[in-house]
């Protein structure tokens, strides 16, 4: 009959909207048991009232999300500089094979070389910086535990429930009540 004090937060359609068990404003979000025991509607807003649920924060998933962007970043900035040092040993393969064609030539085109690959090094590294990963603290938390009132509550709503069932299965039961008597009294 009790079901864990575990709910997962979700959302259902938003034409279909019932009203909240706290504050009685429509609402899409529901907090439902992984068992499906039990559900209610619920303010997003309430989710954020520590009075009323506590966030379960998985801390492990966590640790394993920040490591894997980690890991990226420094892959990233790996192949950045490869693609750099690559860069730099053809122009040196290139100011090589200058010098031997011409020297007067050759400070001319340095000059306007040395200044293209600079323009081209500023523009690369701005194309990796716009993709920063999302904050983990910035998504919001999909399960919660009540506080110990309102999980009492949760429960008594359900003993009570269960109670009003067997009553009306007990009232449909025609042996329940007393049957007519069908002696004539002596």
């Amino acid at each position: 009959m009790a079901f864990p004090n575990v709910y997962t937060h979700r959302k259902v359609a938003e034409t279909k909207p019932a009203s909240c068990d706290i504050c009685f404003k429509l609402s899409s979000s529901v907090l439902i048991t992984s068992d499906n025991k039990d559900w209610f509607y619920i303010c997003p807003s309430h989710l954020k009232d520590t009075g009323f649920c506590i966030p379960m924060i998985d801390r492990a998933a966590i640790e394993e999300r920040k490591k894997q962007e980690l890991e990226a970043e420094i892959e990233r900035v790996k192949q950045e500089y490869e693609e750099k040092q690559k860069k730099k040993k053809d122009k040196a393969s290139a100011d090589s094979a200058k010098k031997d064609e011409a020297d007067g030539k050759k400070n001319k085109e340095d000059k306007s070389g040395e200044k293209a690959d600079k323009t081209q090094d500023k523009t690369e590294p701005t194309q990796g910086e716009g993709t920063e990963p999302s904050s983990v603290d910035d998504e919001e938390p999909r399960v919660f535990e009540l506080k110990n009132t309102f999980y009492q509550q949760r429960l008594n709503r359900k003993r009570q429930a269960e109670i009003a069932k067997r009553h009306r299965e007990r009232m449909k039961d025609p042996n329940l009540f007393p049957s007519v008597p069908k002696n004539l009294p002596s």
